[in-house]
């Protein structure tokens, strides 16, 4: 079985263990990682589906998952990335926009993206080199080159609130400046709109390896730019990333550097601490 085979099986047969909760809401058991960070029983249950799955293909290869399998770098080896339901807070409020993703990475570089969002039945995927699509239809991301004519993405974090007023900021100009201003609350969702060219560009902070491993090589694949905000090419574990089409990329990359402090846009969190 390939990689590519391997991720997009076990991204659906997720969803379907996911799918299962959602219908039989009764069985839903919640608990809490933070103050808001919420963690369900079919987080859980469909992060293991995904590595039994994997594990039975590829064994040695090693996994970087949500719930129970942190890493702080796929640098050297085989690496999968797995966020086992991307939106817990929309899944466990019945909110329907919430999605798995699994990324697989070598020696540090994207090979493969799967988004599964499960209730629209869409399912996102990306080679490297080999283009993206949505249930098998290429997608590219938007062709927008105004600011004014761009409906951008974002999302808020569960926590690192100290250092809030400048990303308000940011957020206040996008809402005076841009078409409009999206908050769906799944990232994975969000970069694959972006994908898609529903969105024309995201930015956001907080976010974890599990958010953008599969997701950002889907927009990358499809024509757009993914960087951290200090415009690097180390996005990963950056906590801060910006994406969308070349031109309303960098017209975020711009806002953000008006407005946020330079050692935040360095930093991995908003406060500026390490």
């Amino acid at each position: 079985m390939t990689e590519r085979d391997c991720a997009v099986n076990a991204a659906k047969e997720a969803a379907d263990v996911i799918l299962s909760f959602h219908h039989q809401r009764a069985s839903l058991q919640t608990n809490f990682k933070g103050p808001r960070d919420l963690v369900t029983n079919a987080d859980v249950a469909s992060e293991k589906t995904i590595i039994s799955i994997i594990k039975e293909s590829f064994p040695t290869d090693q996994i970087l998952a949500e719930e129970g399998h942190h890493a702080s770098s796929v640098a050297e080896g085989r690496w999968w990335i797995i966020d086992p339901i991307d939106g817990t807070t929309n899944f466990a409020h019945g909110f329907p926009i919430f999605c798995v993703s699994i990324g697989f990475w070598i020696d540090g570089v994207p090979q493969l993206g799967v988004v599964y969002d499960v209730m629209s039945d869409e399912c996102f995927v990306a080679e490297k080199g080999k283009g993206a699509t949505c249930n098998g239809i290429k997608i590219q991301v938007s062709k927008t080159t105004d600011l004014s004519q761009s409906l951008i993405a974002t999302g808020f974090p569960y926590h690192e609130f100290r250092s809030s007023e400048p990303y308000l900021s940011v957020f206040k100009h996008f809402l005076e400046h841009a078409r409009s201003v999206r908050r769906p609350g799944a990232a994975t969702y969000d970069l694959c709109a972006v994908a898609a060219g529903r969105f024309d560009g995201f930015y956001e902070f907080g976010l974890q390896a599990w958010d953008v491993g599969a997701a950002g090589l889907i927009v990358q694949e499809a024509g757009g730019i993914v960087t951290n905000w200090a415009g690097g090419e180390q996005w990963l574990f950056s906590n801060k990333v910006v994406a969308g089409n070349p031109i309303i990329h960098e017209e975020i990359r711009k806002i953000l550097e008006t407005y946020i402090p330079e050692e935040v846009l360095f930093s991995p969190t908003m406060d500026g601490s390490s």
